[in-house]
């Protein structure tokens, strides 16, 4: 071999090594991996970035970024919901499961779509209380089937295309690899409802029960305008059900009412307390337009608006929130965050959350500026999960 040749198999294979390790971030070990190739020699410094140039590079971005448009849509979560149901057996859970993931994936990044619909396979394995693992690695095989009927749904067929037209003048076009992909993606799909599932071994202990998710007591208030106004609580039953939220009653003028709540028309600047999983909780809030406090909301808006991210943390005994409670410390006001939720064993909260005094081992659920999150997390002195 060449010097040149054994400098990048050395590089491939140190390249190789920081992947398999973790430690940084690919997209840093990859660049820097392109830069020590250039100092070395080994690569042309003239053509060093042809490659963020190259249509299958930029295809790959914008299938990416028409990934995230459909994620933060929530059009997708919509119609996923709406169709999947815990009461289905695990055979057709797992066969609809897996043609939303193969149609999704065909069109977007496969890795999005699977990323999009594992919370929901997820929480509906815990609604119908058996092994998540049971419906996930199908889900993660239907994604990758699925990617391999159109030009945009994985990289590779991004790179073929982009290799058949330099060599022959004409690219694939979006739906040229259908006839072998989209058989190969229904057989396989077919295998792996109908066989393949019953292969994964079936773990008791993995299954998901109740207390392996942290139930946070939270409130949400009703905004002005909110179509959710005049009605009775327990109107909101039905969509309380399918979010997997408990309605534990709602705040009034800073009274709290409970039993006869569901008797009660909702009003503007009624608060619900609620009990509920951070997943489960977003879902809620979205589908019924609800808000946090009106003077919290404020605070993220001066925050920047959507540059905020939500955190878990844990009040340690040297915390400064030990024994006060948010509004004492002045979370919203000094840090520009809110309390969303409150997970305390098991035990409700009779309280109001910012009022609530927290105590070492609570789990907090916590709404912060994405910015400055490890600031905040460094001021409360409290330990992310």
């Amino acid at each position: 071999m060449t010097q040149d040749q054994i400098i990048l198999f050395a590089l491939f294979a140190a390249v190789f090594g920081m992947l398999l390790w973790g430690r940084f971030r690919y997209d840093l070990v990859a660049f820097s991996a392109l830069m020590i190739g250039v100092v070395l020699g080994v690569v042309d410094s003239k053509n060093a970035f042809d490659g963020f140039g190259h249509p299958a590079t930029l295809v790959v971005a914008l299938v990416l970024v028409v990934s995230a448009g459909l994620v933060r849509s929530g059009a997708v979560l919509l119609i996923t919901r709406t169709l999947v149901d815990a009461s289905r057996s695990l055979g057709a859970h797992i066969t609809l499961m897996g043609v939303i993931g193969g149609v999704m994936s065909a069109f977007m990044n496969n890795v999005a779509a699977l990323a999009l619909l594992m919370p929901v396979d997820i929480q509906t394995a815990r609604k119908a209380k058996r092994n998540p693992g049971l419906s996930l690695m199908p889900l993660s095989f239907a994604t990758i089937l699925g990617g391999m009927v159109t030009l945009i749904g994985t990289p590779p067929n991004i790179i073929i295309a982009s290799i058949r037209q330099e060599s022959l003048g004409a690219p694939f076009s979006m739906f040229d690899f259908a006839p072998v992909g989209g058989i190969a993606a229904v057989a396989g799909l077919a295998f792996v409802a109908l066989i393949g599932w019953r292969f994964i071994p079936a773990r008791e202990h993995d299954a998901l029960q109740p207390e392996d998710l942290s139930q946070y007591i939270a409130e949400l208030t009703v905004p002005e305008g909110n179509p959710q106004i005049g009605k009775r609580l327990a109107e909101l039953q039905e969509v309380a059900d399918k979010a997997d939220v408990v309605i534990l009653g709602l705040i009034r003028e800073g009274n709290r009412v409970y039993g006869q709540a569901r008797n009660v028309s909702l009003k503007q600047g009624d608060a619900l307390v609620l009990e509920a999983t951070p997943d489960a909780l977003d879902e809620f809030r979205t589908t019924l337009g609800l808000n946090v406090t009106d003077a919290d909301r404020e605070e993220l808006l001066k925050a920047g608006g959507e540059g905020v991210e939500i955190v878990e943390v844990v009040v340690t005994p040297d915390s400064r929130l030990h024994g006060r409670s948010a509004q004492a410390v002045g979370l919203s006001w000094r840090q520009r965050s809110v309390l969303l939720g409150i997970s305390r064993r098991g035990k409700r909260i009779t309280s109001q959350l910012r009022k609530t005094e927290l105590q070492a081992g609570d789990i907090l659920l916590l709404l912060v500026p994405r910015d400055t999150a490890a600031h905040v997390v460094e001021w409360l002195g409290v330990l992310p999960l």
